[in-house]
């Protein structure tokens, strides 16, 4: 599942034949806000930027509920307004707030008897019992390796539908996890971060079912973007982009231009949407 920063990507990674969209809590941070991954985006932000996405596309979405915006209730609440705008599965993670990005140190946890009652609380707020709850522990990169196993068996036991892991260190913690945790479980391929980087396949013959690539697309793209904006500023012209660049017919295919238009003759009889640049 590739991160999706915006509905246009989510429209690319579904069209590029992914099962499902990822909405990470960084990429609407960063790249929508334009602040740090720190806990300062509320629910009502992310619930909207999520239902923007899910309406964009067909596949599941499955989305990054960060602590869950406060206590158990207010995870109950993130449940219900997630699920109204048509996510498919939320993770929470079990960080005080105001958290930090997993693969960032000077984390804190609350204890695994406060994140068993936000469980507890998200699973009782759903009304489709298909939409699925992820507990996310941070213990690895806090405590140790065994209080993670310890909590991520204390979650499933709250009623968490599977686990996510994050910031294990080597592809030997990776195995052992999956060994001592018998659950689905989501793995974090994120870039420059705590965990290496491993292949779909080597983590699915571990016994990972979902792979997250949260920020890949978003680095991608402002690696383009900050290497364009100098060639711009120095060169004055962006001739040397173009044929890196989407087109505008590329363009107008991922936003199903044509389907606006089927929809405009049939009601007018004409095409009266026009080009735009």
């Amino acid at each position: 599942m590739p991160g999706a920063f915006n509905a246009l990507v989510a429209r690319a990674i579904e069209k590029a034949g992914f099962p499902a969209v990822y909405v990470s809590g960084a990429g609407l941070s960063n790249a929508v806000h334009g602040l740090p991954d720190v806990g300062l985006v509320t629910m009502t932000e992310a619930v909207e930027h999520a239902r923007r996405i899910c309406r964009a596309v067909r596949v599941p979405v499955v989305v990054d509920g960060d602590t869950g915006f406060g206590e158990a209730i207010n995870a109950a609440r993130t449940v219900a307004e997630m699920e109204a705008a048509g996510v498919s599965a939320i993770h929470f993670e079990d960080q005080v707030l105001p958290k930090k990005c997993g693969h960032l140190d000077g984390k804190a946890l609350i204890s695994p008897q406060a994140m068993a009652e936000k469980i507890r609380a998200a699973c009782a707020a759903r009304s489709d019992d298909d939409f699925m709850i992820i507990a996310r522990t941070d213990a690895r990169g806090v405590t140790s390796f065994e209080d993670a196993v310890d909590r991520a068996k204390r979650y499933l036991d709250a009623g968490a539908d599977a686990i996510f892991p994050e910031a294990m260190r080597s592809k030997d913690e990776l195995a052992a996890f999956a060994k001592q945790v018998n659950a689905p479980l989501l793995a974090n391929m994120t870039e420059f971060g705590k965990t290496p980087l491993l292949g779909l396949t080597e983590l699915a013959e571990m016994g990972y079912r979902m792979v997250i690539y949260p920020q890949t697309a978003l680095r991608t793209a402002f690696g383009a973007i900050t290497a364009m904006l100098a060639d711009l500023k120095q060169n004055g012209d962006q001739k040397a982009w173009v044929d890196r660049m989407q087109t505008r017919a590329e363009l107008y295919e991922l936003l199903d231009y044509d389907g606006l238009k089927r929809i405009d003759e049939a009601v007018t009889g004409s095409n009266t949407i026009g080009e735009s640049s």
